[in-house]
């Protein structure tokens, strides 16, 4: 009898491992109740390489043991408000997610699309992060104040390279500019799709600074390619040690871009609060736990009409501050 116990503890171990393996690739009864039999697909608005794509490929992993597998897919451009009026006419499909945030609120306010995140169903803010100021290693401008005074010195000779216009980005370089007493509007901002595109123009030499999420720039920054000069939030990133705030280096500015997820319209009362729901079971997967330590990202989460009434709170607010920079056709 005892030779037959090592076949019998292979068999054993064998279905196991089928088991553990097919968790990974099948959704929990509550996702099944949710989604049937449709695969959960989530839209990062941007070309690959930058925050949202990588938001949303972070939640593509801390979704496969609630969902099974999902698909991300990219619609780039001008500031995920192209994604976005695809996304819109996904009128009534629950299991369509995409991933936004301050930067598509400030491209709405620029550009004015015809579609807007009225258009769309607000699901969860998910996570906040500061942009990094940054330059090339071999950039004669040392620091923040080494900053101001070439905005000083002749402010359209100092060019920016960031995300797209109305963006995040443009919003912080109008706002060190106003911080230093110059007129915002005079910033030479370059718009690009993406933050990877930003630091191709930086390290070709076509732009002065570059500003994007800690997350897309620090690896430049770790390869000795790129130098930061200070980050925008209230407190100095983990993710960055050593480098200072902005206010730290005498400019009286703070702004940290958010992130979230929202759902197409049409969604049933039940539809979008199970959504919420697996939101809130994901943000709390050791996956997710480990992308935010691994991204540099701060945990943001709020749901359902918490994460509405602040979408519709940025909107006005984001309005206002594009308006005065005189950015785009905000007036």
């Amino acid at each position: 009898m005892k030779r037959f116990l090592p076949y019998a503890l292979a068999v054993v171990l064998a279905v196991a491992l089928v088991v553990v393996t097919r968790t990974g690739d099948e959704a929990s009864s509550a996702a099944e109740d949710l989604l049937g039999d449709r695969q959960l697909q989530v839209m990062a608005p941007a070309d690959p390489g930058g925050g949202w794509d990588s938001t949303a490929r972070e939640m593509q992993g801390a979704l496969q043991d609630l969902t099974g597998r999902s698909e991300v897919y990219n619609v780039g451009g001008a500031g995920g408000t192209i994604g976005l009026s695809q996304f819109a006419q996904l009128d009534g499909q629950v299991n369509q997610l995409m991933v936004m945030g301050l930067v598509m609120v400030g491209a709405i306010a620029a550009n004015e699309p015809e579609v807007d995140l009225t258009d769309v169903t607000p699901i969860a803010e998910l996570t906040t992060e500061p942009l990094a100021i940054v330059v090339p290693a071999d950039s004669g401008i040392r620091d923040a104040a080494g900053l101001v005074a070439a905005l000083e010195a002749d402010i359209g000779s100092v060019s920016w390279a960031g995300g797209s216009a109305g963006g995040a980005e443009q919003i912080l370089a109008g706002l060190v500019a106003q911080a230093a007493g110059l007129e915002a509007s005079r910033i030479n901002y370059i718009a690009h799709s993406g933050g990877g595109e930003a630091v191709a123009t930086l390290l070709s030499g076509s732009a002065t600074v570059g500003l994007s999420g800690v997350s897309e720039l620090k690896p430049q920054i770790d390869a000795g390619a790129l130098r930061a000069l200070a980050v925008s939030g209230a407190e100095p990133s983990e993710a960055l040690p050593g480098v200072p705030t902005l206010r730290e280096g005498g400019i009286d500015v703070e702004l940290t871009n958010w992130r979230g997820v929202v759902a197409p319209p049409g969604l049933t009362d039940e539809e979008r609060d199970g959504l919420e729901d697996l939101m809130a079971e994901m943000v709390e997967t050791d996956a997710w736990a480990e992308a935010l330590e691994r991204e540099g990202w701060t945990d943001a989460f709020a749901p359902g009409e918490e994460f509405r009434t602040f979408v519709t709170a940025e909107i006005e607010r984001v309005d206002a501050v594009v308006a005065d920079l005189g950015i785009g056709r905000v007036s």
